[in-house]
């Protein structure tokens, strides 16, 4: 991940509201999904559990949107919407969130092919 000045990683993920820079150039729209980790889907602590699956979902999604940013030759995503659901495996007793995000790719401008 690109550096900015004071060493600390370039802003590539820009979130609904949140716009990449002005000049950036639309690649195009793309989507992916990601899963939290399972936890025990029991009903005690069901908001603690719940915020736990939350962060370690949009930690996923990030990981998964700088992945595909470099591998799709991109700079920046753009959130657009997102999807989230709870999952339930009833044998193993586990419950998990699962994200789907549909997201504009951008590239800097002059970068392009």
């Amino acid at each position: 991940m690109p550096l900015t000045a004071i060493n600390e990683p370039a802003k590539t993920i820009y979130w609904h509201r949140e716009l990449p820079p002005l000049a950036a150039e639309l690649m195009g729209e793309h989507t992916i999904e990601a899963n939290s980790e399972r936890v025990p889907g029991t009903i005690a602590h069901r908001d603690d559990l719940w915020d736990r699956c939350y962060r370690d979902l949009m930690d996923q999604t990030a990981i998964r949107l700088d992945r595909e940013i470099v591998r799709l030759g991109g700079h920046y995503a753009h959130i657009l919407e997102e999807v989230i659901d709870s999952r339930r495996d009833d044998a193993k007793g586990e419950t998990w969130l699962r994200g789907r995000f549909r997201y504009a790719l951008y590239r800097r401008p002059g970068s392009g092919l």
